[in-house]
């Protein structure tokens, strides 16, 4: 295998044959860069559906108000539902063994200003453990706790592009910041994983924003978190059970899903789940058939390269090569182009997703890569096989007669 004549000759025929040379390598080079490509196109899109969900708690559930279309109990269809600050504490004396952290949310817009810097951002009024549900990462300050609750007091907590846009390098923490005219101490910075947009957010007690929209106890929304040992069974069982509770509270049709709507994300992620698995299943077997192809190509080519050289298999036999020696050479020159192509094509699509992959980052796409040992493998697979698929031609050609192999035109 090491001797030194042996790989002068290999050389000399990919060098006298450089379009046959290009073509086997271009086959198994391709099949691999595709190969890679697709398998990072696959993980980048079950990045994306499992990023959306990585800055909430996964065992979180959302109550959303709306608007009926059932008439029930009295109501016509089309009245508005609107949620109260004692539908969360109902809530939380309703399920207390199943409730792991709750809080209304209330949704708004500012405008925000320090000294010369203006923005205009969404808020969220919440409460204290809405921190928990939404895994706000508190990156300098704190958060608002139970005092600024009962106080109603005037301080938020903003997001990093928040910071960035009015405070430019300077420490917010203790600066106060007008809020559509209205002085807040900001006491917290805070980051989000899942989602940049979410960063250009402020946070803010509840019952502060309540109290100057009118010292209403309205809400926009329940949050809560259940208890983090159930499985999707109790998980989706709870979530229907709130489900009835709710539309008892509030006179809501038991088929109207309009009224009221409870979002679950252990339903969500397990149709993430699923959806994943049905996508990995097809990527697989894709990239399947790409390794078929690449070896099929293979396999053709040399078939065309040993029907080309029989003339000179015929000379080696004559003049004493053994039929061993021959499919030694034939299998050491197929080894050497289809491993020096697969890797180079492994190295292609490496550099594309290197540079391009982490700069990727929508909602339904992040990301994509795959694992260095899965495309090695698949590497290996493509060149065995490819050798194999060259064997019975080699054997085929190193059995042929020297008179035969020296007539054939």
């Amino acid at each position: 295998m090491f001797d030194r004549d042996v790989w002068q000759e290999i050389f000399f025929t990919l060098k006298s044959n450089k379009l046959r040379t290009f073509l086997t390598g271009f086959s198994v080079g391709w099949a691999i860069f595709i190969l890679v490509m697709l398998l990072a196109s696959v993980n980048g899109m079950q990045n994306g559906f499992t990023g959306q969900f990585n800055d909430d708690a996964t065992n979180s559930i959302f109550v959303r108000p709306g608007t009926t279309t059932k008439a029930y109990a009295g109501f016509e269809e089309g009245r508005r539902i609107q949620l109260k600050n004692d539908d969360v504490a109902y809530i939380r004396e309703s399920f207390p063994n199943d409730i792991e952290y709750i809080s209304g949310r209330y949704f708004t817009n500012t405008s925000a200003r320090y000294k010369s810097e203006t923005g205009s951002y969404p808020v969220q009024a919440v409460d204290p453990e809405f921190q928990i549900i939404e895994k706000t990462i508190i990156t300098k300050g704190r958060y608002f706790n139970d005092a600024d609750v009962a106080n109603a007091a005037k301080v938020a907590v903003i997001g990093r592009k928040v910071r960035e846009d009015l405070f430019k390098k300077e420490d917010p923490i203790g600066k106060f910041v007008e809020l559509n005219g209205l002085s807040f101490k900001i006491i917290g910075i805070f980051t989000d994983d899942g989602d940049d947009n979410a960063e250009r957010r402020l946070y803010a007690p509840l019952s502060t924003y309540q109290r100057i929209y009118g010292n209403t106890d309205n809400i926009n929304q329940v949050a809560l978190t259940y208890n983090p040992r159930y499985d999707l069974a109790k998980a989706l069982e709870f979530s229907d059970r709130l489900e009835i509770l709710m539309k008892r509270r509030h006179k809501v049709s038991p088929e109207d899903q309009s009224g009221i709507n409870i979002w679950n994300y252990a339903e969500a992620f397990d149709n993430i789940s699923s959806f994943s698995a049905v996508l990995s299943t097809v990527s697989i077997a894709v990239a399947f058939l790409i390794l078929i192809a690449g070896i099929v190509g293979i396999g053709n080519i040399m078939i065309f390269t040993i029907k080309e050289r029989t003339k000179e298999i015929g000379v080696r036999k004559a003049l004493g090569a053994k039929p061993s020696q021959i499919i030694n050479l034939v299998l050491l020159e197929a080894t050497f182009i289809t491993t020096i192509s697969g890797f180079v094509g492994l190295i292609f699509a490496w550099i594309i997703l290197s540079l391009i992959g982490p700069a990727i980052k929508t909602p339904a796409f992040s990301n994509p890569s795959v694992s260095l040992s899965t495309v090695i493998t698949a590497t290996i697979i493509l060149i065995i096989a490819g050798v194999l698929a060259g064997l019975l031609p080699a054997i085929k050609a190193a059995n042929v007669k020297p008179i035969v192999a020296l007539n054939d035109k």
